[in-house]
């Protein structure tokens, strides 16, 4: 314990000696942790006060009659030599206690550290309370008037302690609590409040040299002294551990084991290390478990993949995560694995796939469903991999065995609007409502991918009339709701044309009631039922039907219609589109009474036997004035039906003399029977036109962006207008770059633009 008289000179060392031995022995009492009252600690509470306002007023008194300076330099030492007197017992009491704890080793050292320190830490906390008269005026002057080594009480207790306890012991402290931490990190139970102990000492003596007066400790003692030895000691304990752990287990148990030890550290600073540590040890973690893996873990990945181990997968990405810019590789490898799915699928169903649009789009939704729900679930929807299954998607859905075998990428569009015309047509299999629009969301999944959008437009305006003309729709509800997923996805102009159809269809429903009441009011009713739809030529994507002779019994009422329609609208033309109407026959010949539903060329046919039971084809051929490949396909078509017989032996082989009778023996267990079936030419024809028609339009709107670009922009070099081209056509689109070459010359020739003369590569817009 320190012992021995403060020394002090003239006026002070009356005062400072009548009070210092009494007050040595109450601050010896409070560093003993003894019992003190309340009594005694005002007394010397007391002291203190006496001291530094006997002595202020002393000196005051003996330089009235100075000069103003003197004063200042008088009150200047105010408790300065009862400061002395707390500073050399606070150094004698810590170089005395220094000598039982000089010779420990690790938890003897912790033991005897963290005890004395708290002790130390709460007398001086008390000290302080006694001292507060001398903090508040002759420490804060002072420390205001720029002298240093001035400490308010509690601060020069911690200076002390770290000039000569801490700086003695504190090598082997540090050493012995990083041991403690390394049995902890091996499975032994520890007692963590010797760690706490040591770091709460470490992080109390960081004060602040240039401003005693700051609030708060610096941490510079803590991190000096302790942090950056302990992540070096962390750096080199993962090192080891992870270099023997993998040598020993697969990846899938390092990772765990990795998710583990990160939780484990981040609990250790919660437990006993400063908040502060939490960052930089976790990095350092990361960079030793993690990134220093990151090979080893990206071979993982793959095989992860192959093995659809999801849970893996997951604890893979949060583990990668971590690292900064670290998570492109796994990316790469996902979307190429989708990629690779997507084409393994296809090509195992190529054979069907290619004829059945059910099969080729359920395989996509099947892939995209699996990498999507992994991506969701495994890679928390990060945006970098819902990227990567998009772009894989839109890989293997627009190039794939069967776009190959079809030597065209709008295979895809084309039998996804083939799709749609399956789920939206009437059928025996129709799903129920909330199941078919789920359907068509699926739908639109596939169509989000679809890069020729206006291959899938014109097939699906194709398929939407025939389904409005013929009302198959399986529900005009389900119908709009298509047309409204479309517009959002592409906008109002790639579905106006769709909606102007169902207009048409409102329309004509009018229509065929005013022509109803028109025949009523003139008293000349037709023989037959007849109805009609009138539909907006620039709407519609119906050919002209190819000429022939109208059969007698519906002459009367095209005239009719034709007539009263030139009266209600004048200067609009019908042309009548018989390839795509429809009749019903009723059978007086055959033992039971049929109603043949039939097309109109195969009604045309099927007349001409009211005459006669017996025609060949050329005579069919004269009177119906069909063309021979029509006129065939239909004829078959009725031969396969049973509704004609014919004597030669090679149905497929028909002459123009060959003979065609009416088989009146026929029979079937239907008294309604549907045979008007497609044929074969027409639908060739149809696709041929289609695909056609595809190419021409994006000529035009081709030619349209370019017109639109050079409109604003007046000049501009070929690589730019052509990436401008691109960038505006690709929602709808990828235009060939050879194909805008050749749009630009068309235009050059029609003198919307010219080449800038002596500037290579550049075209101005001509107004």
């Amino acid at each position: 314990m320190a012992t021995g008289r403060c020394q002090s000179s003239g006026v002070k060392q009356t005062e400072l000696d009548q009070i210092w031995d009494d007050l040595r022995q109450g601050i010896e009492q409070v560093y003993k942790r003894q019992f003190m009252s309340k009594t005694r600690y005002i007394g010397l509470y007391t002291h203190v006060y006496n001291y530094c306002t006997s002595v202020h007023q002393q000196v005051s008194r003996s330089t009235t009659k100075g000069k103003k300076g003197q004063v200042t330099g008088g009150a200047q030492l105010v408790g300065l030599e009862l400061y002395k007197c707390l500073r050399d017992f606070l150094r004698n009491y810590l170089v005395n206690l220094l000598k039982d704890g000089i010779h420990l080793m690790d938890e003897d050292v912790l033991q005897f550290y963290t005890r004395q320190w708290e002790e130390y830490q709460f007398s001086s906390k008390v000290l302080n309370g006694v001292c507060s008269y001398l903090n508040r005026h002759w420490v804060r002057r002072e420390c205001e008037e720029g002298r240093k080594s001035i400490y308010e009480i509690y601060q020069l207790a911690l200076v002390t302690w770290r000039d000569n306890l801490f700086k003695q012991l504190n090598r082997q402290v540090t050493n012995a609590v990083l041991k403690l931490i390394e049995r902890e990190r091996n499975g032994e139970t520890i007692n963590t409040r010797l760690v706490s102990g040591v770091i709460n000492c470490y992080v109390e003596l960081g004060l602040n040299e240039e401003d005693p007066s700051a609030k708060g400790p610096t941490l510079s003692v803590y991190k000096d002294s302790f942090e950056n030895v302990f992540l070096e000691d962390t750096e080199r304990f993962y090192t080891k551990e992870s270099t023997e752990f993998l040598r020993q287990n697969p990846v899938t148990e390092y990772m765990k084991k990795a998710e583990q030890r990160l939780s484990e550290e981040q609990k250790r600073v919660q437990v006993y290390l400063h908040e502060t540590t939490a960052d930089r040890l976790a990095k350092t973690c990361e960079r030793v478990i993690i990134e220093k893996q990151m090979e080893v873990l990206h071979a993982e990945f793959q095989h992860l993949l192959d093995s659809d181990k999801d849970e893996d997968l997951g604890r893979m990405y949060q583990l990668v995560s971590r690292i900064p810019d670290a998570l492109g590789e796994l990316r790469s490898l996902l979307e190429s694995h989708i990629q690779n799915q997507g084409l393994d699928a296809i090509e195992k169903s190529r054979d069907t796939a290619s004829n059945d649009p059910k099969i080729y789009v359920s395989t996509i939704l099947d892939v995209h469903k699996k990498y999507n729900a992994l991506v969701i679930t495994a890679f928390n929807n990060d945006t970098g991999f819902v990227a990567a299954l998009d772009k894989a998607c839109g890989k293997f859905i627009n190039n794939n065995a069967v776009t190959r075998d079809a030597s065209s990428s709008s295979k895809s569009p084309e039998l996804l609007a083939k799709f749609c015309d399956l789920l939206l047509k009437k059928s025996s299999k129709n799903p129920e409502e909330a199941e078919l629009e789920d359907t068509l969301n699926q739908v639109m999944v596939v169509f989000k991918y679809i890069e020729d959008k206006d291959v899938f437009q014109k097939f699906y305006s194709k398929m939407l009339a025939k389904r409005l003309v013929q009302h198959m729709s399986a529900s005009d509800d389900a119908e709009a709701s298509m047309i409204s997923k479309l517009k959002q996805a592409c906008g109002f102009e790639y579905t106006s044309k769709l909606q102007r159809m169902f207009q048409d269809i409102g329309v004509s429903k009018d229509l065929n009631e005013q022509f109803r009441n028109h025949l009523v009011r003139s008293a000349e009713p037709l023989d037959i039922d007849f109805s009609i739809q009138v539909l907006s030529s620039g709407s519609w994507p119906f050919q002209s039907s190819q000429n022939f002779s109208l059969p007698t019994e519906l002459e009367r009422s095209v005239h009719r219609f034709t007539t009263f329609y030139s009266s209600q609208h004048s200067g609009r033309k019908l042309n009548w589109l018989y390839n795509m109407s429809k009749g019903e026959l009723i059978t007086n010949c055959f033992k039971n009474r049929y109603t043949l539903q039939a097309s109109t060329l195969q009604m045309a046919v099927l007349l001409q036997y009211n005459s006669s039971e017996s025609w060949t084809v050329g005579q069919l051929a004269e009177s119906t004035q069909i063309s021979s490949d029509y006129l065939h396909q239909v004829l078959h078509i009725l031969l396969k039906a049973k509704l004609l017989s014919t004597e030669e032996e090679d149905e497929a082989e028909l002459q123009p003399n060959s003979s065609l009778s009416l088989y009146l023996g026929y029979k079937n267990k239907k008294l309604r029977v549907n045979i008007n079936m497609p044929v074969k030419a027409e639908l060739k024809h149809e696709q041929e036109t289609t695909h056609k028609h595809i190419e021409e339009d994006r000529k035009l709107l081709i030619q349209a962006a370019i017109v639109r670009i050079m409109k604003m922009r007046k000049i501009l070099k070929h690589q730019n207008l052509v990436a401008e081209v691109l960038n505006q056509l690709s929602s709808r689109f990828k235009p060939r770059v050879h194909v805008i070459k050749k749009c630009i010359d068309i235009l050059i020739e029609k003198e919307y633009l010219e080449r800038t003369e002596g500037q290579k590569d550049t075209y101005s817009y001509l107004a």
